[in-house]
């Protein structure tokens, strides 16, 4: 367990003390957010903020992970390889729509078929090859059965799993892309759902059919590792949102939004928990959900709003609230988001 801690601390310490150096360079080289004009006024003057500070995430990730294992002996898995790939990948095409606001001055990077093609095709690969590179005893990194708090006994098949995982990956990036609104308020989200991750991946190897067999084991490849992984991650962004929170002295940009929903959506299915993914990420589902209501909502009543500004954080802008206000508010019914998934983990466990 110790390799949880090791990576933990190692990736908080890199993203803390890493950050202002990024700032620094970021910020000589003129990177400075560019914010959309028919945002709410009060963010313009967050106008030339760094941005692209998604970058020291996925590095301090992937140090604090990789540093854990060089200290403790234990072999890198194939899950978290996998995770990794997916994270650094989309965290590629958010880079490219990032470098493209900046050096276009402009709040529009790719178009949004080019970035759902990219973030589509990465998200393929993973999933493609998720349901290969089987262990000892048979289990490959996705399942290819439905998960939900764990797997089913309803099988999908190989087309299906693909599929699915696609457009669970795609739909998670996405979802914390538009939670990234204000100060710290994605960086916060994120770091709740990653320990539960680190609860859960725990749990699955203390009661794991290799460990604990019987009838209530869980059979998941490398539970463990991937809860080392989702250390990583957590304290990644904790010292970032050092900086990140109000007022934000960087961003991630959509480089750290679209890993870290990489990142979520890949630890969720190869812990094969896929639907909990709904309860543990609320916070991201509500705020994704106003989007769609707001939009479709528009076009049916021929121009009416359900919200002065979706999503729903600038919503509560326009309503007065300050932001940090939100930001905390926002936090807690992420935080009761993340209670109501573990305890319907825990739950399921019980009761079999």
């Amino acid at each position: 367990m110790r390799e949880i801690l090791i990576a933990g601390a190692i990736a908080l310490l890199i993203s803390l003390f890493g950050t202002p150096f990024l700032i620094r360079v970021i910020t000589r080289k003129g990177y400075g957010q560019i914010i959309r004009e028919d945002g709410p006024q009060s963010h313009h003057t967050k106008s030339g903020t760094p941005t692209m500070g998604g970058i020291i995430i996925i590095l301090a990730s992937f140090v604090g992970y990789l540093i854990s294992h060089l200290l403790t002996g234990v072999a890198i898995s194939v899950s978290v390889l996998l995770v990794m790939a997916l994270m650094f990948t989309l965290g590629s095409v958010g880079l490219m729509d990032d470098w493209l606001k900046v050096s276009k001055q402009r709040s529009l990077g790719l178009r949004p078929r080019q970035k759902i093609i990219g973030q589509a095709i990465f998200a393929g690969g993973f999933a493609a090859l998720g349901i290969h590179f089987a262990d000892a005893d048979g289990l490959t990194p996705l399942s290819l059965n439905l998960s939900t708090v764990r797997d089913t006994s309803l099988k999908l098949g190989a087309v299906i799993v693909v599929l699915w995982v696609l457009f669970m990956v795609i739909g998670t990036s996405n979802a914390v892309n538009l939670t990234d609104g204000l100060d710290g308020l994605a960086t916060g989200a994120s770091v709740m759902t990653f320990l539960a991750f680190i609860l859960i991946g725990v749990w699955e190897f203390g009661q794991g059919c290799a460990v604990s067999p019987g009838l209530n084991c869980y059979q998941v490849r490398d539970p463990l590792d991937l809860a080392v992984f989702a250390a990583a991650c957590a304290g990644a962004c904790t010292g970032f949102l050092w900086w990140n929170a109000s007022p934000a002295k960087i961003f991630m940009g959509d480089t750290g939004s679209l890993a870290l929903g990489g990142a979520l959506a890949g630890i969720a299915s190869t812990l094969r928990i896929e639907l909990l993914l709904v309860a543990l990420g609320g916070l991201f589902v509500i705020i994704t959900m106003s989007v769609i209501i707001q939009r479709y909502y528009f076009k049916l009543s021929g121009g009416k709003r359900v919200f002065k500004m979706a999503p729903l954080q600038h919503h509560f802008e326009l309503l007065g609230w300050g932001e940090v206000t939100i930001v905390l508010r926002f936090w807690i019914i992420q935080g009761l988001a993340v209670a109501l998934g573990l305890g319907l983990f825990y739950a399921q466990w019980v009761a079999r």
